[in-house]
């Protein structure tokens, strides 16, 4: 299992398993319903690797990791009891947050679903655009009813997801909003004189709607606690959900499903008045405003109004303004990776932010990891965004199914000029004014390449400053072997580095001196250190191990942290590296060597570790 040590620290920070109420993941954060927010340890979280940022936001303490976070989250549930989000909502916290955090609870299950479906769509509609499928043939009709059925089936499926956000059997709730797709409720829609016990009722499509069963789950969730306190235990079991669903499905037919149309025609219609009385100022707002609202979880308010619009407009103008936000974000990645040195940590991290976000359309991280870590671009990003925002909107553009913002994405947008002109614009100008204004001088350390010298302790020294001899240790116990006799012509022609190679009789690596560690490499099996003279050196632990991608390597220290001559850097597996086929011969080599040195080796015999391996002479 994949970051069990990272999980524990995680889960130890915010307090405790005891102190978790429930745990989800969207695309790149873990989010914590916590019972107290103040037994967080949010400084020891944020010093973890892998993570980008913490935010308190929506009611969730939201862990930002990105790419990796289905592996933190099934590392946190193989260590815990947690079952999922929490099943009722706290004491007291009926509040402006506690909407988002609903909202937000109901529809991060379903984002996956729904961004699938949507890139099917966008396919869809490339091929028949193409000539290449007829949208009258079969199957157009099947890969159809696979891009729609989530949004089709939305009441049913949030049904689910806000009864086990909010309290209830969620089984249940699924059920409420599937009675309304019955088809013995369906068949009624259109006809006129309808009544239910005397009552007048008029049967109303709700397919895609999302209000109606917002209301409806809502009612339910006191109608299942007020049933469990009148209704003895030991017939609870079918006299719950029974009674639950003679109340609530004609109670939601009657009233509260027509009540949850009338809100949201009522919002949308609103936006849409908005949009039309001044789209210039809309596109601006959204398109500049979108990753502040991200920031603080006030995005998911528009996903109803989204899908809303989408049902009933076929398109939605607002996602058509917010696009120009993700771009301009994209931008900024691209800006910041254009600017930073090749080797260096901010060319490693944007350049896959980047991508996430143009292929993906998750930009989070570049929220959280950028973003908020550089002040300059908090302006940046809000004129970069208004600037696309306000194209878009000034032509009208819409998002014609729901889709994350991305590359793939074209399709579903329209008009294709507006769209282009928009989302150009936003990425061009993040691009440029986060390459020239984006970054204190002060703050340009990791732009340089690793092998720069960052640390203070470090400065004003040459890459590697030798006066008489520099000792360096042995990291692994073994038989010591010169480089020439290593089975790997680049290590043995001296071309990466001189030195010597170790067969491991051991499986730790240790530090060689008093250093930095530099380099950490993500398959695990190397790792770079450098000492206060600017002395590197790299440890390469077997030949071609990279193609194992860490499994049986374990790293028990992070870059840029400071270690002591002995201190352990790595265990490995020999057994499984050895049963992979792979040669376990371990080069240690200096990799910034100038012409006036010389790598002496102060033995050609076995060795322990922590023991005198060579000696860097100046001539």
């Amino acid at each position: 299992m994949k970051h069990l040590e990272e999980a524990q620290t995680i889960v130890k920070s915010v307090g405790g398993e005891k102190n978790i109420n429930g745990l989800v993941h969207c695309a790149t954060r873990l989010r914590f319903s916590l019972a107290d927010d103040s037994q967080v340890d949010k400084s020891t979280i944020e010093s973890l690797p892998d993570v980008l940022s913490v935010v308190n936001s929506g009611g969730q303490f939201q862990v930002v990791i990105g790419s990796k976070v289905p592996d933190y989250f099934a590392a946190i549930k193989s260590i815990t009891k947690i079952n999922g989000e929490s099943t009722s909502p706290k004491k007291g916290r009926f509040s402006f947050n506690m909407v988002f955090e609903i909202i937000s609870g109901a529809f991060s299950p379903l984002i996956p679903a729904m961004a699938g479906s949507g890139m099917i769509k966008a396919i869809l509609t490339i091929l028949v655009q193409v000539g290449w499928l007829s949208d009258a043939s079969s199957s157009y009709a099947v890969m159809s009813a696979a891009s729609n059925a989530i949004f089709y089936f939305l009441p049913v499926f949030l049904g689910i997801t806000l009864t086990s956000k909010i309290g209830g059997n969620m089984y249940v709730g699924g059920v409420i909003g599937a009675a309304l797709l019955e088809p013995s409720f369906t068949g009624l829609i259109g006809q006129e004189n309808l009544d239910f016990l005397g009552i007048s009722l008029k049967a109303v499509d709700y397919a895609t709607t999302i209000f109606p069963i917002f209301v409806a789950i809502f009612i339910y969730y006191f109608v299942d606690r007020f049933l469990k306190k009148l209704i003895f235990k030991d017939i609870q079991l079918f006299a719950v959900p029974m009674f639950s669903l003679m109340l609530m499905v004609p109670l939601t037919i009657l009233i509260f499903g027509p009540f949850g149309t009338v809100v949201g025609d009522g919002l949308s219609q609103g936006v849409t008045w908005l949009i039309e009385k001044s789209s210039l100022l809309s596109g601006i707002v959204l398109g500049g405003g979108m990753p502040f609202m991200v920031m603080f979880g006030l995005h998911w308010g528009f996903s109803p109004i989204t899908i809303d619009n989408l049902a009933n407009l076929g398109g939605d103008p607002i996602e058509g303004m917010a696009v120009a936000a993700v771009f301009a974000q994209i931008g900024i990645a691209i800006g910041f990776y254009l600017r930073s040195k090749k080797h260096s940590k901010m060319r490693a991290l944007t350049g896959p932010l980047a991508l996430t976000g143009l292929f993906a359309g998750v930009t989070e991280p570049i929220v959280y990891g950028l973003i908020l870590r550089y002040k300059r671009l908090l302006p940046i990003v809000a004129i970069s965004g208004a600037i696309g925002g306000a194209i878009c909107g000034v032509t009208g553009v819409t998002m014609n199914a729901y889709v994350f913002h991305n590359i793939f994405s074209i399709p579903v947008y329209t008009p294709k000029l507006g769209y282009f002109l928009g989302v150009g614009s936003s990425l061009i100008v993040g691009a440029v004014l986060s390459y020239f204004f984006g970054v204190k001088k002060e703050e340009e350390s990791e732009f340089l390449p690793e092998t720069g010298l960052e640390s203070d302790s470090f400065a004003n020294v040459s890459p590697l400053q030798v006066s008489d001899e520099t000792l360096i240790l042995a990291p692994v116990s073994g038989q010591v072997l010169p480089l020439a006799e290593v089975d790997d012509q680049v290590f043995a022609s001296g071309a990466a580095g001189q030195g010597v190679a170790i067969m491991p009789t051991d499986n730790q690596v240790v530090a060689p001196f008093d250093g930095e560690i530099v380099a950490v490499f993500p398959s695990k099996h190397a790792i770079g250190i450098k000492a206060t003279n600017g002395c590197e050196i790299l440890i390469h632990i077997g030949l071609n191990t990279v193609m194992l991608e860490g499994d049986g390597f374990d790293v028990h220290v992070t870059q840029g942290q400071f270690v002591g001559a002995g201190e352990l850097l790595i265990t490995f597996n020999k057994a499984l590296i050895e049963a992979e086929g792979y040669s376990l011969v371990t080069p240690i080599i200096t990799t910034n060597l100038p012409e006036n040195t010389t790598v002496v080796p102060l033995t050609m015999d076995s060795i322990k570790s922590g023991e005198a391996l060579f000696t860097i002479t100046a001539n």
